[in-house]
């Protein structure tokens, strides 16, 4: 199930950052599913979900499960740096219709390594769905082992990972130890074929969410042994990968979004709006992709 291009879903926002824009979301992900994007992650980082309360969160998962009808499957973030919220936010995922939660690992408290699967295992062992871990050093500033991968991984219920080490050496290691049955999904669009290259079987990306079709029929080719093609579009998303992330994720992509008319490009304060040569960037990007 949990193979291919992935969209890291941005959460739209009306009045200025006050209040979700339900119409919207639900058009993007019907959107999703006509482009051939092959899952949906709600509520993750590129979601804005610092600021998401725990009844927003319920609702863009919920309008996710609705919107896609079965079609795609939903993979909700539910991550958090508390244990007991981290269950709270995985039934919550769970009682809105998810196919999986994202866990990310606990971020600023920075937990050892027993800590870690603790925390895992409490969740785990709390609410019955499948879990998807989530290591991203960059941000959470923990780095999860080789060993607490593995350790992890043996409970049942732990069934891949998104990994956005940038350590390409990892899938690989990942690969040999658990087999191919534990997925990994990359948390970087930059490196996405060096990844899949490696043992890896798909992306959370948050350039889908300007270029879905491109972005899933990346995937669909190297899935089809086409490499041309693989190489082409990946050439060709290189100055949109950037762009994206020219300025603090998701900011740039809203803005991207606003150009095609999907969204407007308002995001939750501390984040705020890019400057007028972001927005260049990000314009000049998306005429090379050809999308506007």
């Amino acid at each position: 199930m949990f193979k291919g291009s992935y969209v890291a879903l941005v959460t739209p926002f009306k009045n200025g950052g006050e209040k979700i824009d339900e119409t919207s979301f639900a058009e993007m992900v019907e959107w999703h599913v006509e482009q051939g994007t092959h899952g949906l992650v709600p509520c993750g980082t590129t979601g804005e979900s610092p600021t998401i309360s725990e009844s927003e969160q319920k609702r863009l998962i919920e309008i996710a499960v609705e919107a896609s009808a079965g079609r795609i499957p939903v993979m909700a973030g539910a991550g958090s740096n508390s244990t007991a919220k981290t269950i709270q936010l995985t039934q919550i995922a769970k009682d809105a219709g998810a196919n999986a939660v994202l866990l990310v690992t606990p971020y600023y408290n920075k937990p050892n390594a027993e800590g870690l699967y603790q925390h895992f295992k409490a969740v785990h062992d709390s609410v019955e769905i499948p879990i998807i871990l989530y290591n991203i050093p960059g941000r959470s500033v923990i780095r999860m082992s080789d060993d607490t991968i593995e350790r992890i991984a043996g409970l049942p219920h732990v069934v891949g990972i998104k990994d956005a080490t940038g350590d390409l050496e990892q899938p690989l290691r990942t690969k040999c130890a658990l087999g191919d049955n534990f997925f990994q999904l990359s948390g970087e669009d930059t490196t996405i074929v060096p990844f899949l290259s490696q043992g890896g079987v798909g992306c959370i990306s948050v350039t889908a969410n300007v270029a879905p079709k491109l972005c899933a029929d990346l995937h669909n080719s190297w899935t089809q042994g086409n490499l041309d093609r693989v190489i082409e579009i990946n050439e060709m998303l290189l100055p949109l990968h950037e762009a994206m992330f020219c300025e603090t994720n998701p900011a740039p992509a809203k803005y991207a979004l606003s150009l095609i008319k999907k969204i407007n490009p308002n995001v939750r304060l501390p984040l705020v709006e890019i400057s007028e040569a972001s927005k260049r960037k990000v314009q000049e990007a998306m005429q090379k992709v050809g999308l506007i």
